[in-house]
């Protein structure tokens, strides 16, 4: 299992490539508008003063920290606006080992990949715990495979790629096992603003300083390209981490974190509802056609994705490449994602092409 070069990039650059249409299902990347107020923030930010365009503070521009702390209950000082949920997770992870309580990075099987890769960049050792069928974590099973050479648990709520959405009693005691073991729980939580059930919770409603939780923009604006995430860190591990992202960026974009303050400001709930209600639709559009195929398929409880397994075709790359040549269709090999779902197929319902898809798939498979 090749953790270490994530198959994303490739598996859409072979798409490009093809000779055929292809209906596109590889990447989170929302095909809907962003807030307009975005939109607004943007053309305001290319009319102030030229000093607003050097330098912003390095952690992040004081107006949008304050608001996202008042909107998770936490402090300013200890929010770090980060490229991303990506760097956001990088620092958690490295701030985690650098407390000298161990180097082993306790992770789910499936497991998004960056989450290995930044583990194997950091020095740390990568352990795996399996989450069931349905994509749920038992914590006693976390607790078993924690110990004193643990630095971090490495959650993912909504999750990619099961749709699995953790209730809040499983927070609860992830926090605690991380407590117990002198640990820190990192939860990352990009796909909040899709939580489809209705329970989703965050990791920040423990009070504790054994968890780290990450965010982003990204999917709840459909903004991926702007790279504006961030990081909740405890107060006595804030201070390093602004320091090693001062190192790695030096600082993020000061019009992107304008337009994301704008639309924080000014786009209502509504917006949010719309996404979801859109998105339940594709996941019932899309399930209806696995089930004429004959396939079995987790229906997520949050995030973008639909796992699905064909008899006799397992989640192999070459497979992929071959439903793209064949089908016109590009997923992502469950087999990007741990051992445990190698017979799967992943695909993200962030197209407007998803009923295409959907008649090509069953076309294929019946």
């Amino acid at each position: 299992m090749e953790y270490e070069t994530p198959l994303f990039f490739h598996v859409m650059q072979y798409a490009a490539r093809a000779d055929r249409d292809v209906v596109g299902m590889v990447s989170g990347n929302p095909d809907w508008e962003p807030p307009e107020a975005l939109r607004d923030g943007l053309r305001e930010y290319a009319d102030l003063d030229s000093d607003r365009f050097q330098y912003p503070p390095s952690e992040g521009i004081r107006p949008l920290r304050e608001e996202i702390a008042a909107r998770r209950g936490v402090d300013a000082a200890q929010v770090i606006v980060t490229n991303g949920a990506g760097e956001a997770n990088y620092l958690a992870m490295a701030r985690a080992i650098e407390r000298d309580r161990g180097r082993e990075i306790l992770l789910t099987d499936p497991v998004y990949p960056y989450y290995p890769g930044k583990t194997s960049m950091l020095g740390g050792s990568q352990s795996f715990v399996a989450a069931n069928e349905s994509g749920q974590l038992d914590p006693a099973v976390i607790r078993d495979a924690a110990s004193e050479e643990t630095a971090a648990i490495v959650v993912n709520s909504p999750n990619n790629p099961t749709g699995a959405v953790y209730p809040e009693a499983t927070m609860e005691q992830l926090v605690a096992i991380a407590e117990e073991y002198d640990a820190i729980l990192i939860s990352d939580e990009v796909y909040d603003h899709f939580d489809l059930s209705g329970q989703f919770a965050s990791a920040l409603a423990v009070d504790s300083d054994h968890r780290i939780v990450t965010n982003a923009f990204s999917k709840s604006m459909a903004i991926t390209g702007f790279r504006v995430g961030y990081a909740i860190f405890p107060p006595d591990l804030v201070a390093d981490a602004k320091s090693r992202h001062m190192l790695v960026n030096v600082a993020g974009s000061r019009p992107a974190q304008y337009a994301v303050l704008q639309a924080l400001r000014e786009a209502g709930p509504d917006y949010y509802e719309r996404n979801r209600e859109l998105l339940a639709d594709r996941v019932e559009q899309f399930t209806t056609a696995l089930d004429a195929a004959g396939a079995e398929y987790t229906t997520p409880q949050g995030s973008f994705y639909v796992l699905a397994r064909f008899e006799g075709y397992p989640g192999t790359l070459d497979n992929v490449e071959r439903l793209i040549d064949e089908a016109g269709v590009a997923g992502m090999p469950g087999e990007a994602f741990g051992d445990s779902r190698r017979e799967w197929l992943r695909f993200a319902l962030v197209t407007p092409r998803v009923a295409a898809a959907a008649d090509r798939l069953t076309a294929y498979f019946s």
